[in-house]
């Protein structure tokens, strides 16, 4: 199995991709391909170890930046390490994608270099989201499609259904649709019209009617179906939250001496709570409804974030997710 990966994608491109595979070249037993400026590369690898096997290094003299409008990037800048990771699946050199660069330019180049799956309108991002219990929701789509039709949102289910049943090992995952309330018809007309989909669908699909964004970190749903726009808004919003959460604490607990000693005495409770919201564990956010498997791993990602995201790659091939996700498209 071989593992495309962006290394000059992300903040941290490209030492922590570079260590990550490496990482995941000594854990997973996989071959890895990192695409991007050569002597960098070569520089980090010879810091990082002495066994250079199994590493591939693709030269690509460009990178795509978040500045860039992704479609003219991905159709111009065709020596850009994303570019070429992807052209590397396409052309059957690589089983895999994982970059940490820009999501427009990765989704992009998913859609107009690897290709749709058959039946597939829209692929989505299914981006995972820690909630209080220590598990996680799937939150689909967090930011493909702004503009939706109740058809893609069906679509989006299905791939998330499949997804959690294959990579994360949930045998019947909850589905629920993100809305305004919890009675069937409440929300706008997309929200309306996807219910009735759902609810009356012939595929094994656990339905389990709206969710509010208020409940999403209760861990009521293992998937949460929405538009791209309202998935960011509450993918961004939780992030925020959490951070500014952390500050203000931190801020608190530095302001006397008393404060001190009591944040010395909660300091193990807290890290514990932070530890449930740590993206590094998951690694990263596949892009479904593609012929290969994508992962887009976070902006900032480090080195252990860069592992888990190909762990996730390896168990999608390895689970066969998009011949599966295709199979059930088929029989919608």
């Amino acid at each position: 199995m071989k593992i495309a990966v962006d290394a000059m994608g992300g903040d941290n491109a490209p030492e922590a991709l570079v260590k990550g595979g490496i990482l995941a070249r000594d854990e997973y037993k996989v071959n890895i391909v990192l695409s991007g400026k050569e002597n960098e590369i070569k520089k980090i690898l010879e810091k990082s170890t002495s066994d250079f096997r199994n590493i591939e290094i693709l030269n690509a003299e460009e990178v795509i930046s978040n500045e860039d409008k992704p479609v003219m990037a991905i159709r111009r800048k065709k020596d850009s390490s994303l570019v070429k990771a992807l052209n590397a699946v396409k052309n059957k050199e690589a089983d895999a994608v994982v970059s940490a660069g820009s999501t427009g330019a990765l989704l992009a180049g998913a859609t107009l270099v690897v290709g749709r799956i058959n039946g597939i309108e829209r692929p989505a991002i299914g981006a995972l989201i820690p909630n209080m219990d220590g598990g996680f929701a799937l939150l689909i789509d967090s930011g493909a499609n702004v503009d939706s039709k109740p058809e893609f949102l069906y679509d989006f289910a299905i791939m998330g259904d499949i997804y959690l049943k294959k990579v994360m090992n949930i045998a019947s995952p909850r589905i629920a649709l993100a809305n305004i309330g919890s009675e069937k018809t409440k929300g706008d007309k997309l929200t309306v019209e996807t219910y009735d989909i759902l609810e009356s669908t012939h595929l094994p699909l656990n339905f389990i009617g709206n969710i509010e964004a208020r409940e999403i970190l209760q861990g009521k749903a293992d998937i949460i179906v929405c538009d791209g726009f309202v998935g960011n808004m509450i993918l961004k919003t939780l992030e925020g939250t959490v951070l500014e959460i952390m500050k203000g604490l931190k801020n608190e607990l530095m302001s006397s001496t008393r404060a001190k000693i009591g944040g010395l005495l909660i300091k193990p409770a807290l890290y514990s709570f932070k530890g449930k919201f740590d993206y590094s564990e998951h690694g990263g956010a596949p892009i479904l409804g593609v012929k290969e498997t994508v992962i887009k791993a976070h902006g900032s990602s480090d080195e252990k974030a860069v592992k888990n995201a190909i762990r996730q790659a390896v168990i999608c091939i390895e689970n066969k997710v998009n011949d599966l996700i295709e199979e059930s498209i088929m029989r919608r």
